[in-house]
């Protein structure tokens, strides 16, 4: 839980939840990923639920696969507040999804993450360690990441190298990197400045700070499940099961 002196650096969030789930099939066939139940629950309430718990009161949710499915299940949500990005007609990507939704968002900065992210917090929530560690004068973005020892499912080598004082940088190809991005964000609006136009992934903005020295990063304390395809969510339910 977080700590009741650590204000959130935000009340508004961004879902990210327009992917195709391609790597989750067959159960994506007739639903969106973020419909696929994991422990009784589909994966974006997982999302919701943290949220709410945090504070978080807004959430822009984009759709773009059997959107009304999504929308018809988030329509029962009493919390957060909830507000549609439809990318119905094109999928715009993560980076082409935050600019279209970013007059939904209205805020300054705002958390960002993927509707299939499951985790159990440490000592403080994610959300509320993001804002204790968030500094607008030095930072675009400041991305939660996670060590390969507190990741479950993950198969990859790692995405990012983090200096002493937190700065980011990425893995270089064919090296492994030791720590794994979450898919969890809180993102300065600096970061969307000058974007490209149409669909585009959030990877270029990245890049663009990690050359002006302004991505940052802060190691998850807790636990992180990499939930990307069907096999992963039985052992992701034993564990949870577990606490």
């Amino acid at each position: 839980m977080s700590a009741p002196d650590t204000p959130l650096a935000s009340k508004a969030a961004m879902i990210l939840a327009a992917g195709l789930g391609k790597r989750m099939r067959p159960l994506t066939a007739t639903r969106p990923k973020p419909l696929v139940r994991v422990d009784g629950r589909p994966l974006i309430d997982h999302c919701l639920d943290k949220l709410t718990e945090a504070g978080v009161a807004r959430a822009v949710v984009n759709v773009h696969y059997l959107p009304g499915q999504i929308m018809a299940h988030l329509s029962n949500r009493k919390a957060p507040e909830i507000a549609i990005s439809d990318e119905s007609e094109a999928l715009l990507e993560t980076g082409g999804g935050l600019i279209k939704a970013l007059p939904l968002i209205a805020a300054d900065p705002f958390f960002c993450l993927n509707s299939d992210n499951v985790w159990l917090d440490g000592p403080q929530n994610v959300f509320a360690a993001l804002s204790a560690a968030w500094d607008p004068a030095r930072m675009d973005a400041l991305l939660l990441l996670v060590s390969h020892a507190r990741a479950f499912n993950y198969e990859g080598r790692g995405d990012f190298h983090l200096d002493p004082l937190g700065v980011i940088s990425r893995r270089k190809s064919g090296r492994v990197a030791p720590f794994i991005f979450t898919g969890i964000q809180l993102v300065s609006q600096r970061l969307l400045r000058d974007a490209p136009e149409g669909a585009f992934s959030t990877g270029v903005l990245w890049n663009r700070a990690i050359e002006e020295g302004r991505l940052y990063g802060i190691s998850h304390s807790g636990l992180w499940f990499e939930v990307g395809a069907p096999h992963m969510i039985a052992p992701t339910e034993a564990a949870l099961r577990r606490g």
